[in-house]
């Protein structure tokens, strides 16, 4: 049974946004820790080739796992695609992962997050709740 976003209501709808949005920012800091520790590729590609980089990242458990969540989002994206409005979930998941992850970045990857990129969080966020009222 297809439901709209009407008769989903509101706690259903933020729960399945809210489920891609951690596994999408999840995955993407796992992935992007990963790729930091395994270094330039193209430095390794130079040393041991191609296979030596492509080893170095399948040999990686922290690229795994971000995959993993990755794709834990989409499937949890295809789940709210089928219960909610593509009007309302794909500018919700986008851009609340667009805050995610500069929170996750600044807080577990150690990186500068500036002034500009809170402001666009910040309206990123004000947009979200216009979409959703």
């Amino acid at each position: 049974m297809n439901l709209s976003a009407s008769t989903t209501g509101f706690w259903p709808a933020a729960a399945m946004i809210a489920c891609v949005v951690l596994c999408s920012t999840v995955g993407e800091v796992l992935t992007a820790a990963a790729m930091k520790s395994i270094g330039d590729l193209d430095d390794i590609r130079a040393h041991s080739g191609l296979k030596g980089a492509i080893r170095a990242v399948v040999t990686c458990p922290l690229f795994f796992c971000g995959v993993g969540f990755l794709a834990l989002a989409f499937f949890s994206l295809l789940f709210a695609l089928n219960h909610l409005n593509l009007s309302l979930v794909a500018p919700a998941s986008a851009s609340l992962t667009l805050v995610t992850n500069a929170i996750a970045g600044k807080f577990f990857l150690k990186e500068n997050v500036d002034r500009r990129r809170w402001t666009a969080a910040v309206l990123v966020c004000i947009g979200v709740y216009f979409l959703a009222h």
